[in-house]
């Protein structure tokens, strides 16, 4: 499963990753979250050596979803290098989010 961080440690584990990374937004009471957490955690087990999986619980991090002009949950962002390469909104089906990786990497 991805780890989960905030605004403290943001930067080390994001920003400055040599791999690119997805950045999950999510809150605890949004039903699509839950249902993306084990396709995330799957996409995370394939591409270990290729990418990174983090988690921004936006209950406790809003000013850091702020940042990131995240207004809804789940928001899912590629970034490589610090910079914000896509975002994905809502529910997203299995094969849809792998799809989105591999044109990514």
């Amino acid at each position: 499963m991805a780890a989960r961080i905030s605004k403290a440690d943001f930067d080390e584990k994001v920003l400055k990753s040599k791999l690119p990374v997805i950045v999950d937004f999510y809150s605890d009471s949004c039903v699509a979250c839950k249902k993306l957490a084990p396709v995330l955690g799957d996409i995370e087990d394939d591409y270990e050596d290729k990418l990174h999986v983090y988690k921004v619980n936006t209950n406790f991090d809003g000013e850091l979803a702020d940042e990131y002009e995240v207004t809804a949950n789940p928001t899912l962002l590629f970034i490589k290098d610090a910079e914000v390469l896509d975002r994905k909104v809502g529910a997203q089906k299995p094969a849809d989010l792998k799809a989105w990786v591999e044109a990514l990497l």
